[in-house]
């Protein structure tokens, strides 16, 4: 094993947010369009927008949802990146604030290797609208770090790829930090900024990455 690489979901393996793609299945897509802006802006916590998210999952089941997640917009090339990376002795796994449910989807659809992700409560089969676990843009970076060091991996040999300003923290640990179609802090933050909506743009700067790591 040569290194791991977190991949964030919304906004970099989702062209949009999944949570709003799934609010909009599930009925509550004003209210989550609204904590998702409020989020963005710095007026909400994580923890309170997935309160208010959570609410709308009230009744349904989890084989509802996981339908629901075969329609998520997705961009181009995440089979191929993973199988690349794979390929190259790198772990490839989703540090993310999606819902759990929607990073188990894509581990069992691409082989990512593990996922994080606020969880929901469910009892006797059905989402009772409030949330189990809770996760913020520092637990992201945690689980990130706790990942690495289950597997033996230094941070300086594992790399974070994402969009938006819950990936900053884990981008101020990482040996190498991508912005793929990001925001102003993201691409601030970031060694490395990619524009494509073919997530293998993203495997040049990772070669030449570990090219380096060679060189050493």
């Amino acid at each position: 094993m040569r290194g791991m690489v977190f991949f964030d979901v919304d906004g970099t393996l989702t062209p949009g947010s999944s949570g709003q793609h799934l609010a909009e299945l599930l009925g509550h897509a004003e209210a989550c369009r609204e904590v998702e802006a409020a989020y963005d802006a710095g007026t909400m916590t994580n923890q309170e927008a997935s309160i208010v998210d959570a609410r709308g999952w009230a009744g349904r089941t989890p084989a509802e949802v996981r339908g629901f997640l075969t329609t998520l917009p997705l961009v181009d090339g995440i089979e191929e990146t993973v199988a690349w990376c794979r390929a190259h002795g790198l772990v490839p796994a989703l540090a993310t604030l999606a819902w759990d449910a929607t990073g188990a989807y894509l581990c069992e659809r691409y082989g990512f290797d593990r996922a994080c992700g606020p969880r929901l409560e469910v009892l006797d089969g059905r989402y009772i609208g409030t949330v189990a676990e809770h996760l913020d843009e520092q637990g992201k970076r945690d689980y990130a770090l706790a990942l690495a060091a289950e597997y033996g991996v230094p941070m300086d040999r594992c790399a974070a790829i994402g969009d938006s300003r819950s990936d900053l923290p884990l981008f101020a640990v990482a040996g190498l930090p991508i912005a793929f179609n990001a925001g102003p802090a993201a691409r601030s933050a970031a060694r490395v900024v990619v524009d494509s909506g073919d997530l293998r743009a993203v495997l040049d700067p990772l070669r030449v990455w570990l090219d380096g790591q060679q060189d050493r």
